[in-house]
């Protein structure tokens, strides 16, 4: 190999290197120009923060019932007999005392008739017993004249009557006053005929009268279990094979049955407002709170609430869904957060994730009253201190971070 050679195989080694160290170094100051632009806030990841501030919070209690017509009986005849006229079917809307049917009860009539002449029977009896009483009165008005007259003669004059005169004028006066006394029992004992006969004969007029089967209240038939011609059973037994003639509901007021928890117990009054939603038919209507049980059932830790929901024209249907929405609790001026915003421990305590000088940091606070959308923070949190907002396990504490204020949805 020669002289040159030898040096340009030198030359090219020694390039080669240099080159690769120029390389090197290329890519080490690469890396640190990236670690530098970690620290640059501006190529931070953004987060989406909102600011705790102040409001009016207030909690509700939110339970899902049915609704449920105020009142609902299924009528039944109160004596057996047959459909003669039907005058509703389903869905009729009737007054109370409207006529809904009337039946047929021959029997029935016929009896009345029997209780009639039974009276007017007792009353001719009673006729007669009062004449006899007349009589009876007369005979002894006579007797007893007669007798009165033959003593004071015989004590003033003695020779001018027998005393056996005076014997007989005296029996025969005790007879009639027996006659009047029993002219009397028979009387009454007639009258008293007369008032059991009257008292027949209203019984049976009474129950004639349910002949007219009518409506307890002012509702809806909402079925109809029995037609013209058919034969309803008296429904005065306890067998529940016996049939109605029809079902009545009572829908231009409904109720709702509220389960309400032991926890919320204490917030519930009676003459309370209550929003009321009905989602089939897309509307809110504003109910009161009437009556509770104003004991908590053992089995279910709840207390028996019920709503009344006015119905006027007849739009809610019983059986339909609804959402009652009762406010139990409200604070004025609270430091809040959205609920996405806080991690929970328990009921009273969490942690949120702030950002401050670009930089998250971890904050334990203490809880207090919650609604559907925020929550009160009592302590550990100042106001506008922006805190992160939805999602947090990707982020940790001194983590450098772009906040991106943001504005949460409010839901209904």
């Amino acid at each position: 190999m020669s002289h040159v050679e030898l040096k340009f195989g030198q030359l090219f080694r020694t390039g080669r290197a240099l080159s690769l160290i120029g390389a090197a170094a290329g890519l080490f100051a690469g890396c640190g120009s990236g670690a530098k632009s970690v620290q640059d806030p501006t190529d931070a990841p953004r987060v989406a923060v909102v600011q705790a501030t102040r409001q009016d919070l207030s909690s509700t209690l939110e339970v899902a019932s049915e609704l449920l017509p105020f009142q609902e009986v299924d009528v039944y005849a109160k004596v057996s007999g047959f459909i003669r006229n039907l005058n509703v079917d389903w869905g009729t809307h009737v007054r109370q005392g409207q006529l809904l049917a009337l039946l047929e009860i021959p029997e029935l009539e016929q009896q009345i008739q029997l209780d009639e002449a039974a009276v007017r029977r007792s009353e001719h009896e009673i006729a007669r017993a009062q004449e006899e009483v007349n009589r009876s009165q007369s005979a002894y008005t006579v007797a007893n004249l007669t007798y009165t007259r033959l003593f004071n003669v015989q004590k003033t004059r003695p020779e001018l009557v027998a005393q056996e005169e005076i014997d007989v004028a005296e029996g025969k006066n005790r007879e009639a006053s027996a006659g009047v006394s029993g002219a009397k029992e028979a009387l009454a004992a007639s009258e008293e005929a007369l008032e059991a006969a009257k008292a027949a004969l209203e019984k049976d007029k009474t129950l004639f009268s349910y002949a007219r089967i009518t409506s307890p209240f002012d509702g809806v038939v909402t079925q109809i279990d029995a037609y013209t011609g058919a034969l309803l059973p008296a429904g005065t037994t306890s067998n529940k094979g016996d049939q109605p003639l029809c079902r009545i509901s009572q829908n231009n007021l409904l109720r709702l049955v509220i389960p309400v928890p032991e926890r919320a117990v204490a917030e519930v009054r009676l003459g309370q407002t209550a929003a009321v939603n009905v989602t089939s038919i897309h509307k809110t209507i504003s109910g009161k709170i009437v009556r509770v049980s104003d004991q908590i059932d053992l089995n279910t830790r709840t207390m028996h609430t019920e709503v009344d929901v006015p119905n006027p024209g007849y739009e809610l249907i019983p059986g339909m869904y609804a959402t009652v929405q009762i406010p139990l609790h409200a604070i004025h001026n609270a430091l809040t957060v959205p609920v996405q915003a806080v991690q929970l421990s328990d009921e009273h305590h969490g942690s949120v994730l702030i950002v401050r000088d670009n930089k998250i940091e971890k904050r334990e606070v203490t809880l207090g009253l919650q609604s559907a959308t925020a929550i009160q923070v009592l302590s550990g949190l100042a106001d506008h201190e922006q805190v992160v907002f939805g999602e947090q396990s990707q982020y940790k504490p001194g983590e450098l971070v772009t906040p991106a204020p943001t504005k949460p949805e409010k839901t209904e």
